[in-house]
This record gives C-alpha cells, structure tokens and sequence, in this order.
C-alpha cells in the first residue's frame, strides 16, 4: 500500500504522514541497492562480451585478408556472427543504460522525500492543513517523478536504441561494401527505412514534450490534431466536438487544459477496452468545461491500480489549485466519463485575434 493510498484512508496526523513518507523512503533505498546490484551483473556481463568481441573483430581482420581465398558462404557465417555478437552487446549496454536512468530517477526521488521529511519536521503546522499539505506535496511530486520515468524511458526505448542500432547497421554495411554488394545495398535500405521511422518517433515524441501549433495557433486546433494523430495511431474511433467560442485563452490555461485530455486519453488504464473516445470542449465566457467519454468496460473508482489513482489524483489536485473541478463517473460495464471545469477571465481582443 503506497502512502497516498494510506493517507485516503481516515484522518492522519502530521506525524503519521510523515511516518508513511519514511517508509516510502526506505523502501526506494531498498530499490536503489536493487539496481545497483543488477548494474554490476550487468557491467560484467558487457565486459564479457566487449572481450569477445574484440576476439571477433580480430578474426574478421583475418578473413578480410584472406577474403579472395574463401568461399563467400565461410564470409557470410563470419560476418554473421559478428553481427550477432553485436547485437547482443548492444541490447546489454541499453539496458545498462535503462538501469542507470531508472537508478537516476530513484536518486531524485529519494531526495525528494528526504526534503520533505525535513520539512515536515521542522513546520508546526495545525493537524489538518499539515495532512493536506503532505498529501498534496506527495501527489504531485510522485506524479511529476512518474511523468519523468515514462519520458526517460521513452528516449532510450525508442530514439536512443535506434540510434545505436543505426551505428551497428551502417558498419554492417561498409564490411558487406566489398564483399557482397547486393547485401550491402539490402543494410542500407533497412537503414533507411529505420531512420525513417525514428524520425516521425522522434516527431511524436516532441509534440508529446510540447507542441509547438499550441503556442502558435492555440488550444482547439491543437487537441483536434493530437486527437486525430492519437486515432490513426492506435486505430481506436475518436472524435471532438466543441461548442462556444472558439477563442484563443491565457497561455498556462490552455497548456493545462492540453495537458490533462493528453494525459487522460494516453492513460490506457483509464480506457480499458475501449473501442470510441469522444473529447468535448465548451468555452464559455467565464468557464471552460472539457470532458473525455468512452465506451470501455469502465471500472470502480475505488479500486483503480496504484499508477490509474495517482493520475487521477495529480490531476484534481491541479484543477483545484486552479479553482476549478475535477470529476470521474465509471461504473463496470458502463464506459468512463471524466470532466474539468476551469474558471477562466475573457480574454483580452488582442489575445482572442478580433
């Protein structure tokens, strides 16, 4: 049971939250010996492979030397397995790579509690405000730790792998250049089309960071776009619908309202089964009301699993820090709706474009 969870279940005091917030703090210094434990299997496992395949490098040198005196079938098996020792040095030293950015990450958490902890101690504040206080902190610096996590294994699982693959191929290619030119012209298609497909991972995965028509041509067009992308790419049916005026809002309104329906139509544990989205956005003169339906299996709200709950709580946590509502009805077998609403002053005639 996560500390969230504990603090929801009856009144606590100060003393008792921040006895949650330690055992939390144990337990990721127990991850992070964890990982560091599964480091140094893994450094000595790429060392091992490092060895051999300087070893295969080296006999390779060989048959290029030799490479007029040998059959072009003794070449391919060569080359072959040298591939495939690279290949398998390469997926170690991702994850080497993976297990030092989920250890960076556990690092920065641990901090994390620590500074709140020692916060804690030192404020005497009264008993309620100090719980909701120590429940908000929580929230959302463990949902903005989780947002960094998926980001961070975002990057290595896509762009970064590829590119290491991308150096592996296209040194398979300049061995091949000499020695079969068919099967080097075939590495380097495959090259291609990898990059080519890492390029629009790349693209997805900066308009997932921050897309750039938000700023340029604001919330409505944005979302539409995110929404239509989001339905191509997944094959499930989305629509959006907007009423009111479509009228540009303050910057930070318009990023957090972009940020929560990303975050609600990503999140497939808030869609389980779900086979139709549908987005609506009403912007009225002092209010803007968003919603996300779907017509999946739905679920009890007082059951969700642990990463589904700490979104759902970020989430409300933000909108009423903007003085706004956060609401989710679901049921099992009945689909989910989630809707915001958010206070919002009119805009001036120069944001709005008039």
């Amino acid at each position: 049971m996560s500390a969230d969870q504990t603090i929801e279940d009856g009144p606590l005091t100060p003393q008792a939250v921040l006895e949650e917030l330690e055992q939390e703090r144990q337990q990721t210094e127990r991850e992070l010996r964890e990982i560091d434990l599964l480091l140094d299997q893994s450094k000595s496992e790429v060392d091992k492979l490092t060895q051999r395949n300087a070893t295969i490098n080296a006999h390779l040198q060989q048959i290029e030397s030799q490479i007029d005196e040998l059959p072009a079938a003794d070449i391919r098996v060569a080359y072959e397995a040298a591939l495939e020792a690279q290949q398998r040095l390469v997926v170690m030293r991702g994850q080497m790579e993976k297990l030092a950015s989920d250890r960076a990450h556990l690092e920065h958490q641990l901090q994390i509690y620590k500074k709140v902890l020692e916060a804690g101690q030192e404020t005497a504040a009264p008993a309620g405000d100090g719980r909701s206080q120590q429940s908000s902190i929580e929230v959302m610096t463990q949902a903005q730790e989780s947002e960094r996590q998926r980001l961070s294994r975002q990057m290595h699982d896509g762009p970064a792998q590829a590119l290491s693959n991308f150096i592996l191929q296209a040194e398979i290619a300049l061995r091949l250049f000499d020695v079969d030119q068919e099967q080097a012209r075939h590495e380097l298609n495959n090259l291609k089309d990898s990059a080519a497909g890492t390029f629009q991972k790349v693209r997805d995965f900066i308009f997932d960071l921050r897309p750039m028509m938000l700023d340029d041509l604001g919330l409505v067009p944005t979302i539409r776009r995110y929404v239509s992308h989001l339905a191509e790419k997944t094959g499930t049916e989305m629509n959006v619908s907007v009423t009111g005026s479509e009228r540009r809002l303050e910057p930070y309104v318009e990023v957090i309202i972009f940020r929560v329906v990303q975050e609600l139509l990503t999140n497939p544990a808030l869609h389980n089964q779900a086979t139709s989205v549908k987005v609506q956005l009403d912007i009225a003169e002092r209010q803007v009301r968003a919603s996300v339906e779907d017509n999946g299996r739905g679920f009890d709200p007082g059951s969700l699993p642990d990463e589904a709950e700490l979104t759902i709580k970020a989430l409300r946590e933000r909108m009423e820090m903007l003085g706004g509502t956060f609401e989710l009805d679901s049921a099992p077998g009945s689909g989910t709706r989630f809707q915001m609403v958010i206070p919002v002053e009119p805009v001036s005639s120069a944001l709005s474009g008039d």
